[in-house]
């Protein structure tokens, strides 16, 4: 609840441009023991969230949006510039995201925290046409093409992206990831699109980079108890009803 009423703050100083106000609010995360990582993925990135939501939806006005959204890149900027830096792993990522200042600062977080993981990172931003970013891949290989935070508008894009990659099979070294924006709000639609890798958070996406197969394994294994318990409760409903029926 503490870190809800904390968003909520932070979201109304981004909105209002009160620049001050939203540092002490980092500060007081700060000074509550938040290390770097822990402020972008448990305040900052739930705010680029509910301002995201917020756009889509019409409630928020333009120049609120402006506000919110640079304010929250300075204040990402300051905070991922003090996280603890990992040595190379070994393994390289280009990524890209949608148009939208928001969602290309929702990418910048995810990218900020895989770099600290010890990932050779490419940032290309949003607006990239889709032969750009296939001649990239296929002159650089990375180990990872991650889409993060795109836009419904980018869809034909990553979707003509991810059946090129597979049909020329030119670049077998790379895999590709998805993520937040458009693929957090419709359900399977990283599935739909033939993207194996999905993650809804900058956080999880490290997770799932770092080891694939065994954050993919925990997942259905999460997804098969979330299963079971769906059973079990509409047995357990089932049954309570017919008790009182028979009462």
């Amino acid at each position: 609840m503490a870190q809800e009423i904390l968003v909520e703050r932070l979201f109304e100083a981004l909105v209002n441009g009160d620049r001050p106000a939203a540092r002490r609010i980092v500060e007081e995360s700060v000074d509550g023991g938040a290390g770097p990582a822990r402020v972008l993925t448990n305040l900052f990135w739930p705010t680029h969230e509910l301002i995201d939501r917020m756009h889509r939806a019409d409630q928020l006005t333009r120049i609120g949006y402006h506000f919110s959204t640079r304010l929250l890149r300075v204040l990402v900027d300051q905070t991922a510039a003090r996280l603890p830096r990992q040595a190379f792993n070994g393994k390289t990522v280009f990524a890209c995201c949608g148009t939208a200042e928001g969602e290309e600062l929702g990418a910048q977080i995810a990218v900020d925290m895989l770099e600290a993981a010890g990932f050779s990172v490419t940032f290309g931003g949003g607006g990239i046409p889709a032969d750009e970013v296939l001649a990239h891949v296929q002159e650089n290989q990375p180990n990872y093409l991650v889409m993060f935070c795109s836009a419904a508008s980018d869809l034909p894009g990553v979707r003509s992206l991810v059946d090129q990659l597979k049909e020329i099979n030119a670049c077998q070294k790379t895999q590709i990831a998805v993520g937040g924006g458009v693929f957090n709000r419709a359900e399977g639609l990283a599935d739909e699109i033939g993207a194996r890798l999905h993650a809804g958070s900058p956080l999880e996406l490290v997770s799932l980079l770092i080891n694939p197969e065994q954050f993919l394994s925990l997942r259905r294994e999460r997804e098969q108890q979330e299963q079971v318990r769906a059973i079990q409760a509409r047995a357990d409903a089932r049954a309570a009803m017919k008790k009182r029926r028979a009462a």
